[in-house]
């Protein structure tokens, strides 16, 4: 039995081709998905690793917890710290750390590093172990600075050139003094990296006399956890925390960790995706190859075989397919891993340099999905053949399903589907993450019940097609019959396209919904005309409001500043506006009282009202941090957004009781409108600064989409692997088929049917199939965007449901055109048949 297993493997190699594709598509996106992911975390931690190489101890401010009604803080590290750290006996070096956001503009003037990634610190010399110097010398007062080679190289900057950098002031314009490497993991990612002289870096970073952190280095011969104890002793402890270098790697190595781990789980949902949509074809392959060789199986058991023996021959070729397709898979995952990572910087990200990494553990998954999922998918049409009679070889014939068989099967499928729709629709009543889990659920269990329902759903889907075909004559009608003939094999084929078009079309509602959304918010809550806000979202200097106020053509404008402070013992978050101006610059929904912000009247968004048990007309409190106390009137509760929202009171009340102001945004309305006149006005007065952005109402929703719209960039391209899974399983499916109606085909060639005709007829199938599949998918997937949808909803105030209807009638097209090409093959195959030589066939 093992041998003629064997023997039928190696006999049908274009069967076994194909069967291997359908396998390895699956096995390559798991492998690439684990070798891309693995990759970047191991090139993130060894990049962190090197980060701490010269740090034994890192001394830290610690926090210092609110009490009562005094607001928490962090206190600096002082000169005073550093030498006491430097004088402990293990000690070898001290050196004091002063880090922050630097922007610092490419030679067009734009913003080198995306903001969040562009950062400045301090230098400590030429013996400074952390920055080796390639060129140049050390910085020396606010005319000079250092930038990494990286940076250099990517924007063309030597030394002796002169660059533009902004912290949180005005714009510099220093020389390249030198240029160094590092290890550091942001400029590895592709961002930037420069630093002044420690005074300099001091005053730039509002650090004057102070440092961030102390990194000491301990002697030859002392251990860290030593030096560690020496400087807990030296030290305050109250005021200041210690840590080991060991142990900042391995924390940081940890993080990395946890933030990719939702990005592999992310990128193996899809995995399992093309997977899911792979096992439905290698079963229809499987049953198919079954009801192919009915005779040869039949013939089988008379001559001795048992049940157990077929089915055994059966997983047999399972297991050497899964096998070959597995090592296949695993070879071209790589492939796709390698190219996944260079296909970063499309999406405008770059990673740290690193190997490839092939792990033990990707191997050991690509073999073993490969192997398992194959003889999984075998099994059941391994069990079919099993119970074929023998009698079965006496005819050419095989019984078709049951009644019993048919009504058991759609009762399965209509008690999957009822589930599948009670949780999602369960789920849609949830809060928030609550309810992500039980739709996830839901719509696997619908899927599952949806598939098993296909054959009951293609007759009169297809049925429905009918009219179209007549215009195509015979090759029309044969199309229909034969679509109709086997409704599990044709459940199976577009079931692989009904999954890819569920998930896409699914997603483009989401995306779509919430494009239109965030689009709402910003017009409907914002009258202002421009937002001004730190490329990197930290805080503003006030002198940036300033000036914004005193640009002519701006008819008002206000700062929104926050603060922390002390209410009923609680921590709360307060928002600064300027009273007289907000009014105009918002049009927010008023629910009680009125919108009067100034002096003691502030106003409250209903969600914070509602959980501080506030109403128009309350008063309470106030602890600000320097310590002082006032009792406030909540004038009015509006409704907030993502954008608006939380305790707004005046800035003319705030500024007295803050000694470092600073503000999140400004907001401005100008007496012509947005323009991009108006928009290079303002830019220019804040000194064509990199580190800020001046933002219109579409450029604030547009970069509110843009991490949707990549999210759903990838998401499509992750999906294209399920949707090559899915044609290559009708290419099969239609092969197959040839090959089964050989003596059919031939039969119509022997009566007139020419070779054109009986193209087009393979070729209308193959359409009408994928067409059925199609608009199963839309379906499904209108129906999960909308509850994934009402899920988002509660916590959006805007949301509102899109229909991207030119975009699901591509998708229908294109499902169409899927067909059309799947078809080519096959159809020239059924084409080229010889008659006589088909009708002879057994």
């Amino acid at each position: 039995m093992f041998r003629t297993a064997l023997r039928n493997v190696l006999a049908h190699k274009a069967r076994l081709l194909m069967t291997v594709l359908a396998v390895m598509l699956g096995v390559a996106f798991v492998s690439g998905t684990l070798v891309f992911t693995n990759t970047i975390s191991d090139a993130y931690q060894n990049s962190s690793a090197k980060g701490f190489a010269g740090v034994d101890v890192a001394v830290q401010a610690k926090y210092q917890d609110s009490k009562g009604d005094k607001v928490g803080e962090t206190p600096d590290l002082t000169q005073a710290v550093l030498d006491k750290a430097a004088k402990v006996p293990g000690a070898a070096s001290a050196t004091g750390v002063v880090t922050g956001f630097t922007a610092m503009a490419d030679k067009d003037g734009k913003l080198i590093g995306g903001g969040w990634q562009s950062e400045g610190g301090n230098y400590w010399g030429t013996k400074d172990a952390r920055y080796p110097l390639v060129s140049g010398h050390a910085p020396s007062g606010k005319g000079e600075v250092l930038i990494d080679s990286k940076t250099a190289e990517r924007a063309g900057y030597q030394v002796g050139d002169t660059v533009r950098i902004s912290v949180d002031g005005p714009v510099l314009t220093p020389t390249v003094a030198g240029i160094f490497t590092t290890d550091d993991g942001n400029v590895a990612a592709g961002g930037s990296l420069a630093l002044f002289d420690t005074a300099t870096a001091q005053q730039l970073f509002g650090k004057t006399g102070t440092y961030d952190e102390v990194d000491v280095t301990a002697k030859s011969g002392t251990a860290q956890a030593t030096l560690k104890s020496q400087l807990d002793q030296a030290l305050p402890k109250r005021l200041v925390e210690t840590t080991t270098g060991k142990k900042l790697a391995d924390d940081q190595a940890k993080a990395i960790a946890a933030g990719m781990s939702g990005l592999r789980q992310g990128l193996l949902v899809f995995a399992g995706i093309a997977l899911f949509v792979g096992t439905f074809i290698i079963a229809n392959t499987f049953t198919m190859l079954v009801a192919q060789r009915t005779k040869e199986l039949a013939l089988l058991r008379a001559v001795g075989a048992s049940r157990r023996q077929v089915t055994r021959s059966v997983l047999i070729e399972a297991f050497v397919v899964g096998a070959v397709a597995g090592m296949a898979g695993l070879v071209a995952g790589i492939g796709i891993g390698a190219g996944l990572r260079a296909l970063m910087g499309s999406f405008g990200a770059t990673v740290p340099d690193g190997p490839l990494v092939v792990s033990g553990g990707t191997v050991a998954a690509a073999l073993a999905v490969g192997v398992v999922i194959t003889m999984l998918a075998a099994w059941l049409p391994g069990r079919r053949a099993a119970k074929i009679p023998p009698v079965a070889a006496m005819s050419a014939l095989h019984s078709a399903p049951t009644t019993k068989s048919l009504v058991l099967r759609n009762t399965i499928g209509a008690l999957f589907s009822a589930a599948g729709v009670t949780v999602i629709l369960a789920a849609t009543t949830m809060e928030g993450s609550d309810g992500q889990a039980p739709m996830g659920l839901g719509a696997v269990l619908l899927i599952i019940g949806v598939f098993v329902l296909t054959p009951l759903l293609s007759r009169p889907l297809i049925a429905a097609a009918a009219p179209l075909l007549r215009g195509f004559g015979v090759s029309g009608k044969l199309a229909r019959q034969n679509s109709v003939r086997n409704p599990r094999r044709t459940a199976a084929t577009a079931s692989a396209l009904m999954i890819g078009l569920t998930l896409i079309t699914g997603m483009t509602v989401m995306a779509g919904s919430l494009q239109k959304s965030i689009d709402k918010m910003a017009s409907s809550a914002i009258r202002a005309d421009y937002i001004v806000s730190m490329a990197n979202g930290n805080a503003l200097s006030p002198d940036v409001a300033k000036k914004v106020a005193a640009t002519d053509g701006v008819t008002a404008s206000s700062p929104l500043r926050n603060a922390v402070s002390r209410i009923d013992g609680k921590t709360e978050f307060l928002t600064g506006v300027n009273g007289s101006a907000i009014g105009r610059l918002t049009d927010l929904t008023v629910e009680n009282g009125s919108f009067k912000v100034g002096g003691s009247d502030v106003v409250v968004d209903a969600d914070k009202a509602k959980s501080l048990g506030w109403k128009a007309g309350s008063s309470f409190t106030v602890h600000y941090e320097d310590g002082k106390a006032q009792k406030m009137t909540v004038a009015g509760i509006y409704e907030g957004n993502e954008v608006i929202h939380g305790i707004m009171l005046d800035n003319a009340v705030l500024a007295s009781h803050q000694t470092d102001p600073a503000d999140m945004q400004v907001m401005v309305k100008t007496a012509d409108g947005a323009s991009g006149a108006a928009k290079d006005k303002l830019e220019k007065v804040l000194g064509s600064n990199p580190a800020i952005k001046v933002q219109d109402k579409q450029d604030l929703s547009d970069s509110i989409a843009r991490a949707f719209t990549l999210i759903l960039n990838m998401v499509y391209g992750l999906l294209a692997m399920a949707v090559i899974v899915a044609v290559l399983g009708v290419v099969n499916t239609l092969a197959m088929s040839v090959f089964e109606r050989q003596q059919e085909i031939g039969m119509l060639r022997a009566i007139g049917l020419d070779r054109k005709a009986v193209k087009r007829m393979v070729r209308l199938e193959s359409l009408v199939i994928s067409l059925f599949g199609g608009v199963l998918g839309l379906g499904l997937g209108v129906f999960f965007g909308w509850a994934a949808g009402r899920l988002v909803g509660a916590r959006m105030a805007t949301y509102e449901l899109v229909l991207p209807w030119s975009r699901m009638a591509l998708f229908l097209v294109l499902a169409g055109l899927v067909g059309v090409l799947a078809a080519l093959w096959p159809a020239r195959r059924a084409a080229r048949l010889n008659m006589l030589a088909a009708i002879k066939s057994e």
